[in-house]
């Protein structure tokens, strides 16, 4: 039988945002896969480069709408390395509670859209219910449901009252039920079952050879969690553990996320019960000095890399992000390999993929001109152009 090419994306009703994975096939069996990513790319790293440092606090939190909070964690935290600054205690732990809030949101998120891929809408209504009891902790804490806008550099800006953390505490209370539960339901409910174990397969040496993170190196077996590994925020103060499974399958990646809610809960227990008193912020200078810095966080995806290259303006002089999903692509590509077609939508959407956090364009410039860089003014023209070229604008 000859070798079929079929295109899944950029437009597919298994994918939420566009990219493009073209799946070579032989007859049902996918045996190759190539993808195409920058159908989203959104050039924040470049606009950061305009913008002061509060106006990027509120930017780098829309690289992605899921884990926004990780993102500004990490860019607080490298302007106060460079700063150096320490934020106070109290700071530190309310940062590390949206954190782990925003990981229960990702979570349960995650588990719906898993189960509406395999069919399962049941799963994805219950899910998305218990959702909301996060996404209104989150907006009693923050103001916002999402993009919390609760850092600032030095700190948070807002407190939490006695009055929340009882509402957070009985939170954790009803979602404990809840996940044991979906405990039940991931390693007893057939239509899970029957459409991901076996499925996806990523054994522990390929997917540590292609770096990949999150729950899906961890459900290889893997215990790679830069929360224990290099603790930030307040994660040195609790105990927690590292959850790991050894099916190397779509199945172990369903139990890996469901797991690590109880630890989320676990954590944010802790955080409530050793809340320290004090400041919420101490005062930053409105220009950064010379000098870099990288962060890393745990991100509900995996590791979230931030590096900065300050000049000593109120501006960065360059900011680079490696999001988890940029991370776990090629590792995706061997999990394909070896599958049937009906496998692809459940096998991408297992490692959470966000494509709009992690795009990114090349641009070819004068190889006379080495180390030459691109002004936004001349980006723009170049896109306007590169668009006009195909009659893609009016």
């Amino acid at each position: 039988m000859p070798r079929v090419r079929l295109p899944i994306g950029p437009q597919h009703p298994a994918l939420k945002e566009p990219e493009n994975f073209m799946i070579t096939l032989d007859g049902e069996q996918v045996v190759d896969v190539d993808i195409r990513i920058g159908y989203t790319h959104r050039g924040i790293e470049k606009l950061m480069e305009s913008r002061t440092y509060i106006q990027n606090l509120y930017l780098v939190e829309r690289i992605c709408g899921i884990c926004s909070y990780a993102h500004v964690v990490n860019f607080s935290q490298n302007v106060e390395e460079v700063l150096g600054l320490t934020i106070p205690p109290r700071a530190s732990y309310l940062r590390t509670l949206v954190l782990e809030l925003e990981r229960l949101h990702s979570h349960f998120l995650w588990l719906g859209v898993a189960g509406h891929e395999i069919g399962f809408d049941t799963l994805f209504m219950y899910t998305w219910e218990d959702r909301e009891v996060v996404q209104d902790l989150l907006e009693d804490i923050s103001g916002n449901r999402v993009n919390y806008a609760y850092n600032t550099i030095g700190g948070v800006r807002r407190d939490l009252g006695e009055e929340q953390k009882k509402r957070v505490l009985d939170g954790m209370d009803y979602l404990e039920k809840r996940a044991t539960f979906y405990k039940e339901v991931a390693v007893n409910e057939k239509t899970i079952l029957s459409r991901a174990e076996g499925v996806g397969i990523l054994k522990p040496e390929v997917g540590k050879r292609l770096a990949a993170v999150g729950p899906t190196i961890r459900a290889s077996g893997v215990a790679v969690d830069i929360r224990k590994e290099d603790p930030y925020a307040s994660y040195g103060d609790v105990s927690f553990d590292v959850i790991t499974t050894d099916s190397c399958d779509v199945l172990g990646r369903v139990v890996v996320r469901v797991l690590e809610i109880f630890e989320c809960i676990k954590i944010i227990r802790q955080l409530m019960e050793k809340l320290p008193a004090g400041d919420l912020v101490v005062k930053a200078p409105r220009k950064v000095p010379e000098g870099e810095a990288m962060s890393h966080t745990e991100a509900p995806r995996g590791e979230d890399f931030h590096y900065l290259h300050a000049n000593g303006t109120d501006k960065p002089d360059r900011y680079k992000v490696r999001t988890p999903t940029m991370a776990n692509l090629p590792a995706v590509v061997e999990m394909l390999k070896g599958t049937f077609l009906a496998d692809v939508p459940i096998i991408v959407a297992a490692i959470d993929p966000c494509m709009g956090c992690m795009d990114r364009v090349l641009l070819l410039k004068d190889e006379e001109k080495p180390g030459e860089r691109i002004s936004w003014d001349q980006l723009r023209v170049y896109a306007n152009t590169w668009y006009a070229n195909r009659g893609w604008l009016g």
